[in-house]
């Protein structure tokens, strides 16, 4: 059963950490939110003044970030020690869990800077695990090309191309997640097999794509939900096409966000913030 369009949640321009430019379509609102996806940013610009600011040392609490660097070099630091660079192409997944407090600064002051930001919502279970992170460099995410031309690399789950499954670094998570990175050259159709249990999106960053059976055009920079099935299928626009996609298990439970804490009750956010002010993080 092919998955058709379900909604389309246009990216809106706002800004972020420092003062960076993006455009956020998940999250963009309250409660316009895909389970167990929580936000989806894009930030894009050559203008340095749009990112040079970065995001300067803040907390998060109850789930995973995810940045996919597209074009530029970050550095990120967290108060647990830790230090690693995100460079083009790289992916860094980050479990916020019980509390980890971090930055990400661009290393440059001109040229382009590019990516995603995801976050995805851990299960009331995991939301008090140990924080921890993985940075991925971009020869670490493997990329298959395909029969038309085009490619898919793999960031997490699987992706099968002519009966050979290609396996991203990211794998074992409670929501089984799925990332995608496809480039589509003009007219290039692309199909994938989703399980039915899961919510999926779609997010195009470059050119024109058509979704669906039958075929409908839709909108760059929005988040493009999926409706029931098993199957996705696009097709290029003329100038081609360069989209995520992404995928994982809905969690259906209670959501409680305040700011960069994300739990099941109004008692655990009032017990995240009074951990934060009174510098528990550290211990927690």
């Amino acid at each position: 059963m092919i998955r058709n369009i379900q909604a389309v949640i246009p990216g809106i321009a706002t800004s972020d950490g420092a003062g960076v430019k993006l455009r956020r379509s998940l999250g963009g609102q309250q409660q316009v939110r895909l389970d167990p996806f929580l936000m989806l940013d894009e930030f894009s610009s050559n203008d340095p003044n749009d990112y040079v600011a970065g995001f300067p040392a803040h907390p998060h609490r109850g789930f995973e970030t995810v940045t996919y660097m597209l074009e530029g070099h970050m550095l990120h630091e967290d108060h647990l020690g830790n230090q690693g660079h995100l460079k083009s192409g790289g992916v860094q997944w980050m479990t916020a869990g019980r509390g980890i407090i971090h930055s990400e600064m661009p290393q440059q002051v001109s040229g382009a800077m590019r990516g995603f930001q995801l976050w995805i919502n851990l299960p009331a279970i995991e939301k008090m695990k140990t924080p921890g992170y993985k940075d991925i460099q971009v020869e670490d995410i493997p990329s298959t090309t395909l029969a038309n031309g085009g490619s898919v690399k793999v960031i997490a789950g699987s992706y099968l191309n002519d009966g050979a499954s290609v396996r991203g670094p990211i794998q074992g998570i409670t929501t089984a997640p799925l990332f995608l990175d496809v480039h589509l050259p003009s007219g290039g159709e692309f199909e994938h097999r989703i399980p039915k249990e899961l919510n999926a999106f779609v997010y195009i960053y470059e050119g024109g794509l058509e979704i669906g059976g039958p075929m409908r055009a839709v909108p760059k920079q929005a988040a493009i939900v999926l409706g029931d099935g098993d199957l996705l299928k696009a097709k290029a626009g003329v100038d081609g096409a360069q989209f995520i996609v992404l995928a994982a298990l809905p969690l259906h439970e209670p959501i409680v966000q305040y700011g960069p804490f994300v739990m099941n009750t109004r008692a655990e956010i009032e017990q995240a913030i009074d951990d934060y002010q009174n510098n528990r993080f550290v211990t927690t």
